[in-house]
């Protein structure tokens, strides 16, 4: 039987996330800004007690390795941008997108989750061919659907390294 391709879309983004509750529902706000390594990013409270998020235009070389903390900021950061982007809203900054603590980072991921699955499920099959610009800001060839594809890897590949560091923290 032949699927449609926000149909498809939707199939691919669920079975994704069902690969990062896997992990999600297992973390403990201890695992946050446990920090694997002596040269890492994670997230340190500034002044006014907002999490602000180690950062560089150009990533470094060594790539520091992130913690939970900053994996899962990261996360809400793209994931939160590409919304605001999909729904037609002004796309926050970096520094706009506050990261709520790790007793709350994870339903913080869950509610983009759920925002998410109202674009995915508000798509038609013309709009996935309509040119995306973001993550791409000059681009004129990608569209929705490679959008789409981006968001899937994306996550796939944070919630492979939350989940990493998670079992490398509950193995130590």
């Amino acid at each position: 039987m032949p699927v449609s391709r926000p149909d498809l879309m939707r199939w691919q983004f669920d079975f994704t996330w069902s690969l990062a509750e896997v992990h999600l529902r297992k973390l403990r706000p201890e695992d946050f800004l446990w920090e694997p390594a002596a040269h890492c990013w994670t997230l340190r409270q500034g002044a006014g007690g907002a999490w602000v998020p180690d950062f560089a235009e150009v990533e470094p070389d060594p790539v520091p390795v992130p913690t939970i903390a900053w994996l899962s900021w990261h996360l809400g950061w793209w994931w939160s941008v590409t919304l605001d982007h999909a729904s037609g809203r002004p796309p926050r900054e970096r520094d706009d997108v506050r990261w709520p603590g790790a007793e709350h980072a994870v339903d913080w991921l869950r509610g983009l989750r759920t925002g998410w699955i109202g674009v995915l499920d508000g798509l038609s099959e013309p709009d996935l061919d309509a040119v995306a610009t973001f993550p791409w800001p000059d681009n004129t060839e990608l569209t929705v659907a490679h959008q789409l594809g981006w968001v899937n890897a994306e996550l796939m590949k944070n919630v492979a390294e939350i989940g990493q560091l998670r079992m490398l923290r509950a193995a130590g």
